[in-house]
C-alpha cells in the first residue's frame, strides 16, 4: 500500500515536472509520455485512455472518470500505453501456442505473428474430446448467445396449395330429348338464370312423346281389366322412358286429356349454366338444349406437392381463401385423394367439398387451401433456427452451462409453426442454442482445425530433424 502511494506522488510530481502522464491498470503503472509543446497545439481528435476503440470530437470521460486523451496530427505528441507482455498461468500445463488472429497456426513455444503479436496460449482442459467448445463470458455477451430447453408440444403443419372451385358432379343436369322434336316456346330464361325446382322451360312437340301420351289414355279410360291393366304400366312406362316429366303424366291421369305440346321444367335447383334451346328449332335425341347446376355445394380441387402427400389424409380440415374475396374464409375437408400424380408438375389432386350457400364461390374461380395436419399428439420440438442444416446432416449446439457448448447431430421430423420435431439425439429438457449458434459453429470448427495442427507439431516430418508446421514466421 505504502509503494503504490509513493508511485502515485512520483507520478504526480513526475508527471507535473516532465510532461508524463502515469496511471495504474489494474497490476501495472502504464506511462503517456508528452510534451509541454502539446498543450499549444490544437488536438485532431480524443480516444479513450484505457485503450478502448472509443474516440470523442472533443475533450470528455470515461465511465471511470478519466479524461479522453487528445491525438495530434503528427500522432507523436501522445504515444500508445506499454501494454504488458502476456502473463502466462504457470499453474496450468500450456498445450501450444494458436496464432491470435485465428489463423491455422500453432507453435510449442511462445512467439509472436508478423504484426508483432504474442501467440495465445491454450492449456490443457481447453479441449475435450466430445467436440465441445467453450467461450468466455463476454464472448457470450457480444455475440447475443441465446438458449431454450427442448420441450414437448404438437407441432402444426400446414400445407399450402393451388386451386379452381369446381362443380360437383353429382349437382349437374342435363336436358335433352329422347326422340326428334321441335321447340315450340321457350320460356323467359337464359344462361345465368336461377331456377328452381319444376319452374317451366319450355314447350315440345314429338310425334313419339304425342302418340305415347295418346297410349295411355287409351288404357287409363278403358274399363277393361287383366290384360288392359299390364298393357296401361306398359304405356306409362313409355312415356318414362321418353323423358317426360313426371308432372305431365300426373295431368293425364287426372284431365285424361293428351297433350299436343308437352312442358318441360327445370329438374331442380340450380343456375343456367347452358341454354341452347330456340323456339322453331328442330331437336334430335340427344340434342342438349339446357344445362342447369346446383352451386349450393361445390368442389375445390387442389393440387399438392408429391413431397406432401404422405402428410395429407381423408377428412383432414382445409381452410379455403378465394382470391375474390381477401378477407374471407371458407372451411371443408377433404373427401378424395385422386390416385395419380401428374408427371410434369409431380403433384397430385386432392377434392374439398365445399358448402356454398350464397353462391359466392363460381366455378374455375382461383383459391389458395390451407391443410392443417397437425394430429394434436405432442412431439419433442426445439426452435426451427437452432438447427444446422448441411442437407445431408442436422446438428444442434447443446448448452452445458458455465459457457460449454457441444454439437450433437440429431434426427428430425415434421416442421411447422416455426419448431421442428427431433426424432433421435435430444432429450427433453435440454437446452439447445437458438442465437449465434453459426458463430459458435464456427468457433467449433476452428478448434477443431487448430487441434489438428496442434497434434501435427508433434510429430517430426519425415526426414527432417524435429521441423513441424507452425515453427517458422
Amino acid at each position: 500500500m505504502n509503494t503504490q502511494r509513493l508511485l502515485t506522488a512520483l507520478a504526480l510530481t513526475g508527471g507535473l515536472a516532465f510532461g508524463s502522464f502515469w496511471y495504474w491498470a489494474g497490476e501495472h503503472w502504464s506511462v503517456y509520455a508528452t510534451t509541454a509543446a502539446a498543450t499549444d497545439r490544437t488536438p485532431l481528435y480524443y480516444r479513450d485512455p484505457d485503450g478502448v476503440p472509443l474516440w470523442s470530437a472533443g475533450p470528455k470521460k470515461n465511465d471511470g472518470g478519466r479524461d479522453y486523451l487528445p491525438v495530434y496530427d503528427d500522432d507523436k505528441a501522445i504515444l500508445d500505453p506499454i501494454k504488458p507482455k502476456q502473463q502466462v498461468d504457470t499453474s496450468r500445463k500450456v498445450m501450444y501456442y494458436r496464432n491470435p488472429m485465428g489463423l491455422p497456426d500453432t507453435s510449442p513455444v511462445p512467439k509472436k505473428d508478423s504484426m508483432g503479436m504474442d501467440y495465445v496460449a491454450v492449456y490443457e482442459g481447453d479441449n475435450t474430446d466430445d467436440g465441445s467448445i467453450k467461450l468466455s463470458p463476454g464472448k457470450i455477451q457480444r455475440t447475443g448467445v441465446k438458449s431454450e430447453p427442448a420441450e414437448r408440444l404438437p407441432i402444426r403443419v400446414s400445407i399450402k396449395a393451388p386451386g379452381t372451385i369446381q362443380l360437383d358432379e353429382r349437382r349437374v343436369s342435363v336436358i335433352a330429348m329422347r326422340a326428334e322434336s321441335f321447340v315450340q316456346k321457350v320460356a323467359d330464361v337464359t344462361t345465368g338464370t336461377l331456377v328452381k325446382a319444376g319452374q317451366p322451360l319450355m314447350e315440345i312437340y314429338s310425334s313419339a312423346v304425342a302418340s305415347a301420351a295418346a297410349d295411355y289414355l287409351a288404357t287409363i279410360t278403358s274399363d277393361t281389366v287383366g290384360r288392359v291393366e299390364r298393357y296401361r304400366n306398359g304405356s306409362r312406362q313409355r312415356l318414362t322412358n321418353l323423358a317426360v316429366p313426371e308432372q305431365v303424366i300426373s295431368e293425364i291421369d287426372k284431365s285424361h286429356v293428351a297433350p299436343v305440346t308437352v312442358r318441360w321444367s327445370s329438374p331442380r335447383d340450380g343456375i343456367v349454366l347452358e341454354r341452347n334451346a330456340i323456339e322453331g328449332m328442330r331437336a334430335n335425341p340427344g340434342d342438349v338444349l339446357f344445362r342447369i347446376a346446383d352451386i349450393s355445394a361445390v368442389w375445390a380441387l387442389v393440387d399438392v406437392a408429391e413431397r406432401d402427400l404422405g402428410s395429407i389424409e381423408v377428412g383432414q380440415p382445409v381452410s379455403i381463401r378465394a382470391r375474390s374475396f381477401s378477407g374471407r374464409t371458407f372451411s371443408g375437408k377433404i373427401s378424395v385423394i385422386y390416385p395419380q400424380v401428374n408427371r410434369d408438375t409431380r403433384t397430385a389432386r386432392v377434392r374439398i367439398e365445399l358448402d356454398n350457400p350464397d353462391f359466392a364461390l363460381l366455378p374455375d374461380m382461383y383459391i389458395d387451401a390451407d391443410i392443417d395436419t397437425a394430429d394434436g399428439a405432442p412431439v419433442l420440438a426445439v426452435p426451427e433456427n437452432s438447427v444446422l442444416d448441411t442437407g445431408s446432416r442436422q446438428a444442434v449446439l447443446v448448452d452445458k452451462g458455465e459457457g460449454r457448448f457441444e454439437p450433437r447431430a440429431v434426427k428430425v421430423g415434421r416442421r411447422g409453426g416455426g419448431f421442428i420435431e427431433i426424432r433421435d439425439g435430444l432429450a427433453a429438457g435440454e437446452a439447445v442454442v437458438t442465437s449465434a449458434n453459426f458463430l459458435i459453429d464456427a468457433e467449433s470448427n476452428l478448434k477443431a482445425a487448430l487441434k489438428g495442427f496442434a497434434e501435427a507439431t508433434q510429430q517430426p516430418s519425415n526426414g527432417a530433424s524435429g521441423y513441424a508446421m507452425g515453427d517458422h514466421k
